[in-house]
């Protein structure tokens, strides 16, 4: 049975939008960070920072790309290759731009449709847009925390341009 959207409450373009604010502020939250922190600190057995952000690069970009495409990767969350700063701000860009590129060619109706990301999460394609960017502002909570721990002001979580 297809699934027909009659009248979505944002577009797809809206949605985009809407995530692409929330990662401008996640990479202005990873630019406020020094590099030793960036990797060392953590508060009570939390992941460093720099390991939440390589868990935001794990799912962002594949997540676009899967509903692409229709075809998933493992989740990789290690990504062992990231240990400087300036790569993770890389790495936060390029899939930036991966993510814009997919988005561009995922049909609207994938939104609605039932999808397995990764081989273990099955929810709609919206509802995977939408664990993806709350997983996001979850983590980018921690490095609000981190960063006020620290005795550095985090950016303004309004500014989402």
């Amino acid at each position: 049975m297809e699934t027909q959207i009659m009248n979505p409450i944002i577009s797809k373009d809206q949605l985009l939008s809407h995530w692409q604010g929330h990662r401008s502020l996640s990479r202005r939250t990873l630019e406020k960070f020094p590099e030793k922190e960036l990797f060392e600190f953590n508060i009570g057995g939390m992941r460093t920072y720099a390991d939440l952000v390589k868990e935001m690069l794990a799912i962002a970009a594949p997540s676009a790309k899967g509903l692409e495409t229709g075809e998933w990767e493992p989740l990789e969350e290690e990504k062992k290759e990231l240990k400087t700063k300036e790569g993770l701000l890389k790495a936060w860009d390029d899939a930036t731009e991966l993510i814009n590129k997919s988005w561009a060619n995922i049909p609207e109706e994938v939104f609605q449709k039932q999808v397995v990301a990764f081989g273990q999460y099955e929810s709609s394609g919206y509802q995977l847009v939408a664990y993806a960017i709350e997983n996001e502002v979850h983590h980018r909570g921690q490095g609000y925390v981190y960063l006020r721990a620290l005795g550095i002001e985090p950016p303004f979580f309004w500014e989402r341009d």
